[in-house]
Formats: structure tokens, sequence, C-alpha cells
């Protein structure tokens, strides 16, 4: 069984630092994307950043410049940081992770929160 664990979330000022973690465990094989999303209240899930097992990024408009993306391939782990934070920031933060065991399927992890305040 897979599991993917989030840490990382908190509350922070605007303009203040944050860093998630996820790491996935179980019985993998491989994984190929990994990525970040976010649910802010009211708000559909939307794309934050992903990323694939060779390095290549993609991220939302509203936080390219502030987010960085990066994962660690032996540690099955992927991190978010997040630099000047805004209020709009705020949301439940979701990773998200295609790995295959015996075959490809796509893992969500818990939901970790992030808050900014103004």
């Amino acid at each position: 069984q897979v599991r993917l664990v989030e840490s990382g979330g908190g509350l922070v000022q605007a303009g203040g630092s944050l860093r998630l973690s996820c790491a996935a465990s179980g019985s993998i094989f491989s994984i190929s994307v990994m990525g970040w999303y976010r649910r802010a209240p009211g708000n559909e899930r939307e794309l934050v950043a992903v990323i694939t097992s060779v390095g290549s990024t993609n991220y939302a408009d509203s936080v390219k410049g502030r987010f960085t993306i990066s994962r660690d391939n032996a540690k099955n782990t992927v991190y978010l940081q997040m630099n000047s934070l805004k209020p709009e920031d705020t949301a439940v933060y979701y990773c998200n992770a295609n790995i295959r065991t015996t075959v490809p399927s796509n893992y969500w992890g818990q939901g970790t929160q992030v808050t900014v305040s103004s």
C-alpha cells in the first residue's frame, strides 16, 4: 500500500516563507510526476507546481518566481519552497504523485493547511 505524507504547513505572516515536504512510502517501483495542488475555501482544487522524474517543472502563473518545487528521488520525496507568501496563498495544500507499484496509479496526500496572515 502506498502512502503520501505531507508536512511543513502552518501559519505565517505575509512576506514569509514555508517549506512543504511530501514523502511517499510503500511498495513503490517508480514515481513519475510529483506535484502540489491547493484548494482555498470556496474554490476548486488547482495546480500549484509539478516536477517530473528528470526535474522538468511547471508552475501556476500565480506562484512563478515565488515558489520552487524540487524532489529527492532517492527518498521518494517532493518539496515546495514557498517564499514571499501572500494571503491569497492560504489554502490546503495537497501532494500528488503518479506511482507505479504493479500498475501506475495516481495518489494524493491528506493535505496540509497553509495560512498567510496580512
